[in-house]
């Protein structure tokens, strides 16, 4: 396998760094000083602490691979890495009631476990006021007071449907986004569902199980296949992930995001979603309490 990568996404040290090892692609900005100069010092030395703690972040999840793609139960065993601890944490509350393996939460756990590095080699009063830490459209974000944190949501088509802004008082600190488009199989027929949390490990996890309930089985437009015929060493082994959505009528739309809403707010409820906003051909659905959280998602087109 090739070595982890780093370069500087805008041509120089002043922009983002982009760190990349086989499956894991990650984008990390930083900003927030009081000047330039410490902005420039705080850019240097949390990209330097990046860059270190990912150089062995995928040696230390191959080794422990069949544990994280193993189905979840509530006493599975902990992992050594602590990026494993971290998936299995965010896939634990599920796990008695749903399949789901650790490797739901992967992309969000890099992100956390990057964000944590940096934050380590900074004291509480002498930091960046903004980190954001983004593996492939699942973000770890850290904001100081005064700092806020804003994500365009566009459908697979590149359709604008929204943004999400995440103030620094708002107790989420993840972004994810599932969906029939993105890097992972999918067992339920959503285009996008993107999840607010309080990092982005559950925010990884709890967007898988959203997603999932975005569904019609047995519907004739949906077609399925196992998991292992598409990719051979799927975590989902022989069960049957959506590859294909023909024509849905208005009702069966919106039966399908109802369904979805439903398992998200459940969510909500207890505490591990924050906010989350589905879609589905032309139609959406956002759940959300705004007198509790100040998060915003504004949406282009719907209700």
């Amino acid at each position: 396998m090739i070595a982890p990568q780093a370069s500087y996404l805008d041509g120089d040290a002043s922009g983002r760094l982009h760190l990349q090892h086989g499956p894991i692609d990650l984008v990390i900005g930083v900003d927030g000083a009081i000047s330039l100069e410490h902005e420039a010092y705080y850019r240097h030395h949390a990209f330097a602490l990046a860059h270190r703690r990912f150089k062995t972040i995928l040696e230390e999840l191959v080794a422990e691979l069949p544990l994280l793609k193993s189905p979840a139960t509530p006493d599975s065993p902990e992992p050594e890495g602590s990026t494993a601890r971290r998936m299995v944490a965010a896939v634990r509350p599920y796990s008695a009631e749903h399949f789901i393996t650790p490797m739901a939460a992967v992309a969000g756990a890099v992100a956390d476990e990057v964000l944590a590095a940096m934050l380590e080699g900074f004291t509480p009063d002498n930091r960046p006021r903004r980190i954001h830490v983004n593996n492939g459209g699942d973000i770890a974000i850290h904001l100081d007071p005064g700092a806020d944190y804003r994500i365009g949501i566009a459908r697979e088509d590149g359709a604008d449907l929204g943004a999400f802004a995440i103030a620094a008082d708002s107790p989420s600190r993840g972004i994810a986004t599932s969906g029939r488009g993105g890097r992972s199989l999918s067992m339920g027929i959503v285009d996008s569902v993107t999840v607010l949390a309080a990092s982005a490990a559950e925010a990884d996890a709890a967007a898988t199980i959203v997603g999932n309930a975005v569904d019609l089985l047995g519907h004739s437009s949906v077609t399925r296949m196992p998991a292992n015929r598409i990719k051979d060493d799927s975590d989902l082994g022989e069960r049957l992930v959506v590859t294909g959505v023909g024509p849905l009528n208005p009702v069966e739309i919106r039966r399908a995001l109802d369904a979805g809403a439903t398992m998200a707010e459940y969510l909500k409820a207890t505490g591990l979603v924050h906010r989350a906003a589905l879609f589905l051909r032309d139609q959406g659905r956002v759940v959300a309490d705004d007198h509790i959280f100040p998060d915003m998602l504004e949406t282009r087109h719907y209700a």
